[in-house]
């Protein structure tokens, strides 16, 4: 069972310290950062290009964040809740990663990341109404939605760019394992409007970011 009995109230409290820790903080990651920090792009143009895409990763886990925090929120299960409060923290690794990484080419995180977290709450939170098993499906969709942006970038960024290419390389593959998981937690296969919708959502999401 849940070793805490949390009111309404303390779960809204939780939530909002979440979203500002995601949105503001620097919590450092569970595991080291991959690749060579010293490998950077020399040319100016590129390492903007760079960064921007590190930018979108960036914004990409702050919306992930959201997304596990408000499924966990409305989820049915303390099974299910469990394991997308997992898969958030385990994320969180990849948050760590990208604003090490964003550092390190001198530039800064999206400007509209509170509203990234704000707005993939109120998602996860209704893709957690409607029910443990479609919020697993939506889970298993975002995931692999993720995977194919990841795999975008590793063709969009620079060959000699070993420690980027190491991070998005890592991400990807615990993005393929948390979609497993959730497969394998009873995941219900989403209706085709919904995973097209979502991808729309996401092309708004990472076409800002790369920019603000």
């Amino acid at each position: 069972m849940d070793p805490r009995v949390l009111s309404p109230l303390d779960r809204l409290l939780e939530l909002a310290d979440a979203g500002l820790r995601a949105s503001f903080g620097r919590s450092p990651g569970s595991r080291p950062t991959p690749g060579n920090p010293t490998v950077t792009p020399a040319d100016p143009g590129l390492r903007r290009h760079v960064a921007g895409l590190m930018r979108v990763n960036h914004a990409g886990e702050i919306a992930a964040q959201g997304l596990y925090h408000g499924q966990a929120l409305a989820a049915r299960a303390v099974d299910t809740r469990a394991a997308l409060r997992q898969a958030a923290a385990e994320e969180g690794d990849h948050l760590a990663w990208c604003r090490e990484r964003l550092d390190e080419l001198g530039s800064r995180p999206s400007l509209l990341d509170p509203l990234w977290y704000a707005g993939s709450v109120a998602i996860g939170a209704l893709a957690g109404l409607a029910g443990d098993r479609v919020s697993l499906g939506f889970m298993a969709e975002t995931e692999r939605q993720v995977e194919g942006h990841l795999a975008d970038h590793l063709e969009r960024l620079p060959a000699d760019d070993s420690r980027s290419r190491a991070i998005v390389q890592q991400m990807q593959a615990d993005e393929v394992g948390h979609g497993r998981a959730a497969v394998a937690a009873g995941a219900e296969p989403l209706p085709e409007p919904v995973p097209k919708l979502m991808r729309l959502t996401a092309g708004i999401m990472t076409g800002t970011a790369y920019w603000i």
